[in-house]
């Protein structure tokens, strides 16, 4: 499916990559909208853990400079070759399928969550002056990376997804206190 995408993908491709009878697939799926909502569970999940290796420990800028080089790193180790699995699944399903765009929206909002709830730490720490917007900024950054991820897949390199993240980056990071400025080792 991610390969070739959901609408293109049959049942019995699924049965030959799997190598299984179609009476073991409906064992477990009771049709293929069942399996896509599994797949989107598997993918969305697969994504959050990388998403938790970088920002599970945010307490500063440096953080999100480290979080972004994960990115990008694995970005680069795939040779910018597929997607992100949640954003080619949101592109392929969004408009046709209500539930499947539900449940998509779901796993971007947990995205977001972890985002903000990292940034929402920084600020809680006295890291942001006054009046920061956090949940804005971290709107921002989960769209810019998404933004990213895309050029990089339709470029085959990371410059934009780079460039995306870290221009967001920089400005969380125009947010920071003067205190919290100096802590930071990475500009």
């Amino acid at each position: 499916m991610q390969a070739r995408g959901v609408a293109r993908t049959t049942i019995e491709d699924i049965q030959a990559a799997a190598g299984v009878s179609s009476s073991q697939l409906y064992h477990y799926f009771a049709d293929k909208a069942a399996l896509v909502a599994a797949v989107i569970e598997l993918q969305g999940q697969r994504v959050l853990d990388v998403q938790h290796l970088g920002l599970d420990r945010l307490t500063c800028l440096d953080d999100l400079w480290r979080w972004r080089d994960l990115v990008v790193g694995i970005r680069t180790a795939q040779n910018c070759i597929g997607g992100c699995p949640l954003g080619s699944l949101a592109s392929d399903l969004s408009e046709t399928d209500a539930l499947a765009r539900a449940q998509l929206a779901r796993w971007f909002a947990e995205w977001e969550r972890v985002l903000r709830d990292g940034l929402a730490a920084m600020a809680a720490a006295g890291q942001f002056t006054s009046g920061t917007d956090t949940d804005r900024l971290a709107l921002a950054l989960l769209a810019a990376t998404q933004g990213g991820l895309l050029l990089s897949q339709v470029n085959r390199e990371t410059i934009a997804l780079a460039a995306a993240m870290d221009t967001v980056i920089t400005q969380i990071g125009a947010h920071l206190t003067e205190a919290a400025r100096l802590a930071v080792r990475r500009s």
